[in-house]
């Protein structure tokens, strides 16, 4: 579906930190029209930005400010205040907003450091994208296509640059969501600091409790993969943006550990009923979660065995788009023997019925699991 052009008067865009989410969404504005200018502390990665992302390369941090009519920073969280301070000195008529993950401190920095004019022209944002790669040679624009671009102002922001951060943002194929510092940062040490939290400690955990055990790891199957994946994140990335949130974080980490103990405590007694009350509830709320806002109303999920062979899943994939079923979610399960593997096809509830015959008569035998 075509986008909307960005707003006009942003169509001169500067990018400080061109990794991957910066790269990204450079790919991004330059697909929605805009010019983009990439500055990088390290010339080898904006060298790559430059080729991947379809940037210009600028020779200095403040010549790629210099005309900008937004400048994003999309460096580490670390060099994220001073940054911006810098971008708003530079580029006096230009909205500036960042890429960081934790909002109040840095939000906090930067209105000890700027006069109070300057923060009319600063909003603090967030896209909720990326992986747990990282450098530009992984971006993509689809790493904001879709993606919810929390955009958090301060007391002083000119309403008319949320609105026009927010028409931008839109533009470029994400959904801008405005909210306040601080309820985002609680709410993403849940959502997006915790899973990365409990994806390394237990991959952590499994590699301590079976030290030794060789062919321990190479029983794992598609969950425990699935749940470890976050665990191969940069490290270091990683631990600058927990700190930084560690207030919500710690908080987050204490609820999820009283969770874990209530359900400890329910297996260790035996407690069957309860054990599938917790899992009930859960399964329920990740339901909700697979679906997409068309599909509210329910889902339903099918489990289908393939043969682990190259055009598998493209197979399964064109046999239900040729029966006129759309997928609205995917997940893929490996089989640790090896030579097949389960693929969950999550479908509205009103296609579950079309699903099933469509994958029966195409030789598949679906199992439904909700």
């Amino acid at each position: 579906m075509p986008r909307p052009d960005p707003a006009p008067q942003l169509r001169r865009v500067a990018i400080i930190g061109t990794g991957l989410i910066g790269t990204s969404i450079a790919l991004a504005a330059r697909r929605a029209g805009a010019h983009v200018v990439g500055w990088d502390i390290n010339p080898d990665i904006l060298s790559a930005a430059a080729a991947v992302g379809r940037l210009t390369a600028a020779a200095s941090f403040e010549d790629a400010v210099r005309v900008a009519e937004l400048v994003i920073v999309a460096t580490p969280i670390g060099a994220v205040p001073a940054a911006v301070v810098a971008a708003l000195a530079a580029a006096p008529d230009a909205i500036v907003t960042d890429t960081a993950s934790v909002k109040t401190r840095v939000m906090d920095h930067v209105r000890t450091a700027v006069a109070p004019g300057d923060l009319s022209r600063f909003i603090g944002g967030h896209p909720m994208g990326g992986s747990e790669r990282s450098g530009p040679e992984h971006a993509s624009p689809s790493a904001v296509d879709g993606i919810v671009w929390v955009l958090a102002p301060t007391p002083e922001t000119d309403p008319v640059v949320i609105e026009t951060l927010r028409a931008w943002v839109e533009a470029v194929g994400s959904h801008a969501v405005v909210m306040d510092a601080e309820r985002h940062d609680r709410l993403v040490a849940v959502v997006s600091h915790l899973p990365q939290v409990a994806s390394t400690t237990l991959m952590a955990t499994a590699v301590d409790r079976e030290a030794g055990e060789t062919d321990a790891l190479l029983l794992a199957a598609g969950g425990f993969r699935d749940l470890t994946r976050l665990a191969a994140s940069h490290p270091t990335l990683w631990s600058a943006i927990l700190v930084a949130n560690r207030e919500q974080v710690a908080g987050a980490i204490d609820l999820f550990v009283q969770r874990l103990e209530t359900l400890r405590d329910r297996i260790a007694a035996g407690d069957a009923a309860g054990v599938e009350a917790t899992f009930d509830a859960a399964k329920q709320a990740r339901l909700g979660l697979s679906a997409k806002p068309t599909v509210r109303a329910g889902v339903a999920v099918w489990q289908v065995e393939i043969p682990d062979e190259p055009g598998a899943l493209a197979r399964i994939t064109a046999v239900l788009g040729a029966g006129g079923v759309n997928i609205e979610d995917i997940q893929i399960v490996h089989s640790p023997e090896g030579g097949r593997g389960t693929v969950h096809l999550t479908v509205a509830a009103t296609a579950a019925g079309s699903a099933a015959d469509v994958l029966s008569n195409a030789g598949y035998d679906p199992t439904r699991l909700a």
